[in-house]
């Protein structure tokens, strides 16, 4: 849990410090008063990064640096950006370095992360809009939930970069080397594509279960990986999916199959969810979604996560509100709104902080 937290020179902050309780703890407050970017600040802290962001774009418009300090129970954690030299006024990143304990880091492995999950409206896009969304909620679950995914997805990308650029640029010194990235490329996607393959089915076990507690009604939800090769068989047919069709890829400039094209299905009773759900489908999908993610982050990392809830209550009914809350009862929980009137009236017990910004 964290229990308290200074912001310095961090988006909309000049200097600020806030305490949580346990419970729930509701941040209210007018638009653009710096609710979003005070979650996005234990978000940072906790995880290393911006859910939103670029590093450079934390930093307070026109300083030099930012800093975050915070205590997770007995544990002190910071995180500093500095832009040394004219990197500033060149447009180059900031240098980010953590303090865990004293400890000096550069970055955080997974085991180093405090574990947090967020729920945002943006998120409502990973039914209705394209496939990328899809991959990188899944990927994301995977990085956070099982170590070594992190490594393995920047590889692939890294793979896939090189393999791009020969494509770009063809010669036979590139057809020569085609080959070689080919069957990296091909490793790497077999692995990410089994990754994928299991989280999926478990998903597509339990998921129907809470879909219809948050409805109300019965309905069968599946989630299929629309995967271009069988999982058994995933790299080595990539492999030779990718030695036909270079040609073809060399028209087009780019690697044409492979774990970044694919897509991942939602379907309420075998309809497309982003085709055919209606706005509240799509609102209980999601919401069954997220209850998912806080049990696969809570059983990988053996503690409970941290629930952040950016003006979510605004975007539920009143069932869905109801659902919703009795999966909070077990989790620090920090939720912001505009109008602490329609969120506090569903917490009769356990609201303990109610924190006021400034218009």
């Amino acid at each position: 849990m964290i229990d308290s937290l200074r912001l310095q020179n961090f988006r909309s902050y000049a200097d600020a410090s806030f305490e949580f309780e346990p419970g729930v703890n509701i941040v209210v407050g007018p638009n653009a008063s710096g609710k979003t970017n005070l979650l996005e600040a234990v978000l940072a802290l906790a995880r290393g990064s911006s859910f939103r962001a670029r590093d450079s774009e934390l930093v307070r418009f026109g300083k030099p640096w930012t800093r975050l300090d915070g205590y997770f129970g007995n544990q002190a954690r910071t995180l500093k950006l500095i832009f040394q030299g004219g990197a500033l006024e060149t447009g180059q990143g900031p240098n980010k370095s953590f303090l865990i304990d004293d400890k000096p880091l550069r970055r955080l492995s997974l085991e180093r992360t405090v574990p947090a999950v967020l729920f945002e409206p943006n998120h409502l896009q990973l039914i209705t809009r394209g496939p990328e969304q899809r991959r990188e909620f899944i990927d994301d679950l995977l990085e956070r939930s099982r170590p070594g995914f992190k490594t393995l997805a920047a590889n692939y990308r890294r793979a896939l970069a090189q393999r791009n650029a020969l494509l770009k640029f063809p010669s036979s010194r590139a057809n020569q080397q085609l080959f070689a990235w080919n069957v990296r490329l091909s490793e790497l996607g077999g692995k990410i594509a089994s990754a994928r393959h299991e989280l999926i089915t478990d998903i597509d076990k339990k998921i129907s279960r809470s879909y219809n507690q948050i409805a109300g009604k019965r309905h069968r939800i599946n989630v299929e990986y629309d995967s271009h090769f069988p999982a058994e068989t995933y790299a080595s047919k990539m492999l030779s999916k990718l030695e036909a069709s270079v040609k073809q890829d060399m028209e087009r400039g780019f690697t044409s199959h492979g774990p970044h094209r694919e897509d991942i299905g939602f379907y309420i009773n075998k309809k497309l969810a982003g085709v055919a759900a209606s706005r509240g489908e799509a609102r209980s999908l999601l919401l069954a979604l997220k209850i998912y993610e806080l049990a696969l982050i809570e059983k990988a990392r053996g503690a409970q996560p941290i629930f952040l809830l950016d003006d979510v209550f605004s975007e539920l009914d009143g069932r869905r509100r109801h659902a919703l809350v009795d999966h909070l009862k077990n989790h620090q929980t920090i939720i912001t709104t505009t109008d602490a009137d329609t969120v506090t009236e569903y917490f009769s017990q356990g609201l303990e902080n109610l924190i006021s910004l400034p218009v």
